[in-house]
């Protein structure tokens, strides 16, 4: 399978401004595009966690950190299953 680089310029004062390190910045945006694809339903957990580069659990479980829900179930969906 082949697989693509995404590229994202950002300055030296971004990283100032973050008060974070080259490595932790690129980790947190990896992270971040993944739960953002998932919590649209764009991809699933598994996806989103190879993509943020942990294992699944690790990554369902950092969602609550951002108070993302690991739950891909809409309230719409909720109030149906109980009627």
């Amino acid at each position: 399978m082949q697989t693509n680089i995404l590229q994202i310029p950002y300055t030296e004062d971004l990283l100032l401004s973050l008060k974070e390190s080259k490595e932790q910045f690129e980790q947190d945006a990896r992270f971040f595009l993944a739960a953002k694809l998932y919590e649209l339903g764009k991809i699933s957990s598994g996806k989103a966690a190879k993509l943020a580069g942990l294992a699944r659990v690790a990554f369902l479980l950092k969602l609550g950190q951002y108070q993302i829900s690991p739950f891909q179930v809409s309230m719409d969906d909720i109030v149906k299953e109980a009627e």
